[in-house]
């Protein structure tokens, strides 16, 4: 039997306990240690039944199930006001299993049912755990430029099919694409991803999305985007290397332009969604640029950007807990109140600008080197990119952490026991995974 239809079965039995709040949770921290025991070096034993892991797969599905679990611990609060809980965590593990099979797919068309089903539970967590009545709007624009931008892809492996027999995308099929075909099937990830100018989605979603579907969103929705590309590459490589350079530029603009808006934004969680867009412009740079380091660093940077934004969300969720806001002209002063909480936000928006040891230090340096290399105009957009990413960050902690504190504040709660370890289970592996790098180029 198939070594990753084990996990599979671990998941969906998992689905009768959906009542018991914290013993998923911490089911789901188990079968992330399972997985860090993963031999990789076994023959064929990770192949078989349309499903295999390699080393790309192995980094998001442990970042999966690890933020996953975390997502149970950041939403106390529907378990205390007793808010439809047992709905909310069988949600949480469809939605896992859903993202689970989607990078252990070795079949095209199972990889697409799966991408796109993950989409559901996302979208009922949005409507049924949202802030704002606006959620419905923001779950429209979430559902229908994924879909509109997903049916093209649909068409494009029906093509391959069609052309090849065959529906693997881990063997490279032939060159058979005409540009139609290459942006039909790119274009999903790069909405999925998103890049700049299809990115509108991702800020309505994020602001409206309650602490959980931010986290998912942020954590690994958009590494599914990226996941894809590493993945269809092989399908029209002639393509990717001719016209890659359509999308650096666009990326290079939009890297830039997102760090700017993110400097004028009122909403905590609006600047982090603009923040991610700027991020994840690098990683689609690296990656389309086809170097080894590009490559490499594109995926270091995805997963550290994983950790590092799914944090990010979590702490001005812990401020809206006590506040009922996330405006910066509410969330001053934080210092004065939970002194040990404003230092982890530094650690954060440290971590967010990529300072050490943080693994988006090293997937940015990489994927800068990379662009230098492919062509040095490139640099003066990077410095901006980069300098920009460094202002929001100093704004956005500055901002919430000093100044004199609202006057309406009547009440203050401290941090609790379970906030600090939520916040230290995605710190330490964003930080400390450096130490074990190698395991993230050996691809």
């Amino acid at each position: 039997m198939n070594f990753m239809l084990k996990f599979l079965f671990f998941i969906f039995f998992m689905i009768p306990l959906y009542m018991k709040f914290w013993l998923i949770q911490s089911i789901m921290f188990i079968l992330c240690f399972f997985m860090f025991f993963v031999n990789l070096s076994v023959d064929y034993n990770m192949i078989g039944y349309y499903v295999g892991i390699d080393l790309i797969s192995l980094g998001f599905v442990i970042l999966s199930i690890w933020i996953s679990g975390m997502m149970i611990m950041s939403s106390f609060l529907v378990k205390y006001l007793n808010n439809y809980y047992y709905i909310f965590v069988f949600l949480i593990i469809i939605l896992m299993m859903f993202l689970f099979m989607s990078f252990i797919s070795l079949n095209l068309f199972l990889f697409y049912f799966f991408f796109e089903s993950s989409l559901i539970p996302t979208l009922i967590l949005i409507f049924g755990w949202g802030y704002q009545p606006e959620r419905l709007f923001s779950g429209y624009y979430l559902l229908f430029y994924t879909l509109l931008a997903s049916l093209p892809l649909l068409l494009s492996i029906f093509y391959y099919y069609k052309v090849n027999g065959s529906c693997m995308y881990m063997v490279y099929l032939g060159d058979y694409s005409s540009l139609y075909l290459y942006i039909g099937t790119i274009i999903a990830f790069l909405v999925k991803l998103p890049m700049f100018m299809f990115h509108f989605w991702l800020p309505k979603a994020h602001v409206k999305a309650p602490i959980s579907g931010s986290m998912i969103l942020a954590g690994i929705m958009l590494k599914l985007g990226g996941y894809g590309l590493f993945r269809v590459m092989y399908l029209n490589p002639s393509y990717f290397i001719n016209y890659g350079f359509v999308l650096i530029v666009i990326c290079l603009y939009g890297g830039m332009m997102s760090g700017m808006i993110c400097l004028v934004q009122s909403d905590i969680k609006s600047l982090y969604a603009y923040s991610s867009v700027s991020h994840m412009s690098l990683a689609l740079m690296g990656l389309v640029t086809l170097f080894n380091w590009g490559c490499s660093g594109s995926y270091i940077l995805m997963l550290g950007h994983g950790l590092c934004s799914s944090g990010l969300f979590c702490l001005p969720n812990i401020m809206y807990e006590r506040l009922g806001s996330r405006s910066f002209f509410i969330n001053k002063g934080m210092m004065s109140f939970m002194p040990s909480m404003s230092m982890i936000w530094f650690m954060f928006c440290s971590s967010n600008m990529a300072s050490p040891p943080s693994m988006n230090l090293l997937g940015e340096v990489m994927i800068i080197n990379c662009l230098v290399s492919w062509s040095s105009f490139s640099i003066l957009f990077l410095m901006f990119i980069s300098f920009f990413g460094a202002c929001y960050s100093f704004y956005l902690f500055s901002y919430s952490q000093h100044g004199v504190f609202y006057s309406g504040i009547y009440s203050f709660s401290p941090g609790y026991v379970r906030e600090y370890l939520l916040l230290i289970l995605h710190w330490l592996p964003l930080n400390f995974f450096l130490l074990k790098i190698d395991m993230f180029v050996l691809f």
